[in-house]
């Protein structure tokens, strides 16, 4: 059947109500037309009010009016919290760096200070860097590695918020209070230029006393330690000697004879050592070589350009150009244990790279294979008629 219910000053006609069902069925309907909940519905019928689970004395009938009483539930309205933003909307410095936000902010040169800014940006590419610097919480910043970390840590924060490029000022001064190497001036008091490589070794050095993972150990010594194993032999002598060691940076020496970058790796893992003889009882000439025996996360390999000139007592700049791959293959400089370690990996690499490379080939055959057919070449004696018959022309004999 169907009724009419008075709400108030509305009323919704044609409601449908079955009297086999609840009265819980019929309260549900009207919450979902007047937001009523069931629990706050006076429903009346002939006087008597509706209960939730039988009709009792309250029989409706076909089109009567049935009086509801009570108050809806308020309609909460918030704002989306992800509400989408327009290109359009943001503000024009915002817009000028959007394409380049992913990778973080730049650094503006702050007067012969692109040595800094450069290994700030090589140092901010390391994820794993970023995260221990996000958790540093420094116990003393009275002391001046801590300073320099609670520094870089503040200025990576900035760095990931990107934008347009930052001013690394606390930073710097730390540094140089830290490090007073990188405060010299010139004649004409302008900051002097400085070596890269002399900035991220006293940096890194900083940092690795001060960020530590959760077994106590350095962060730093994870992240970017390089352990090598060098062996060394007294051709005098006969005496051998070992010592493993950790360093941060893989070297390539630059001479006259270095054109690519495994070559200047080469020469620089070979070692002539003056070291004192047990046998000859003085300082005798060891000879060897290192190898690496277990790789980092993060490699830096360093171009050794910087050399000490004696004879004016200065530092002098190499020039020669080294040819550096895009991808550093370190297997050859390892040590054989540490070879057969990067066996297995090796060749999980070679076999899905060549997976890779076959299925290149195969979709670019398939695409030639689909391309335009070349037009079919017709023999010149019967290109004519060819052509005629299939433009509907026939030939006609001469009349008699």
């Amino acid at each position: 059947m169907k009724v009419n219910v008075k709400w108030g000053k509305e009323v919704f006609s044609d409601v449908d109500l079955d009297t086999t069902q609840p009265p819980m069925v019929f309260k549900s309907q009207l919450f979902t037309l007047s937001g009523v909940p069931p629990d706050r519905q006076k429903v009346l019928i002939k006087g008597g009010q509706l209960k939730d689970d039988e009709w009792g004395k309250q029989q409706p009938k076909d089109g009567m009016t049935i009086m509801m009483m009570g108050s809806a539930d308020e309609i909460k309205v918030e704002a989306p919290t992800n509400a989408p933003k327009f290109v359009e909307d943001l503000p024009e410095e915002e817009q000028n760096t959007l394409e380049t936000k992913a990778y973080g902010s730049g650094l503006k040169n702050l007067g012969n200070t692109c040595y800094m800014n450069s290994t700030l940006q090589c140092l901010y590419s390391a994820e794993g860097l970023k995260q221990a610097l996000q958790t540093y919480q420094a116990s003393a910043l009275s002391e001046p590695n801590a300073k320099l970390a609670q520094a870089a840590r503040e200025l990576f924060a900035e760095l990931q918020r990107g934008g347009e490029p930052l001013s690394p000022f606390k930073f710097l001064l730390t540094m140089r209070q830290r490090f007073p190497q990188f405060a010299q001036q010139t004649n004409e008091g302008l900051y002097m230029q400085q070596d890269a490589e002399e900035c991220w070794t006293q940096v890194m050095y900083a940092l690795k006393e001060q960020l530590k993972d959760a077994d106590g150990k350095s962060a730093v010594d994870r992240l970017f330690g390089l352990k090598l194993h060098t062996k060394l032999k007294c051709e005098e002598t006969g005496e051998e000697f070992e010592e493993d060691s950790t360093v941060y940076t893989l070297k390539c020496n630059i001479s006259v004879d270095v054109n690519y970058l495994h070559q200047g790796v080469a020469l620089a893992l070979v070692e002539d050592r003056e070291k004192n003889s047990a046998q000859a009882d003085r300082l005798v000439l060891f000879k060897g070589s290192a190898k690496i025996a277990e790789l980092p996360p993060y490699l830096t390999v360093q171009l050794v350009r910087f050399f000490y000139k004696v004879d004016v007592r200065q530092k002098a700049k190499i020039l020669r150009k080294v040819t550096f791959p895009m991808e550093f293959d370190v297997y050859d400089y390892c040590t054989p244990e540490l070879q057969k370690q990067l066996a297995a990996p090796r060749l999980a690499l070679k076999d899905y790279q060549d997976k890779v490379a076959l299925e290149r080939r195969s979709a670019k055959h398939l695409k030639a294979e689909d391309g335009p057919k070349p037009a079919p070449v017709l023999d010149a004696g019967s290109s004519s008629s060819a052509a005629a018959a299939a433009a509907g022309d026939v030939d006609m004999k001469d009349a008699d």
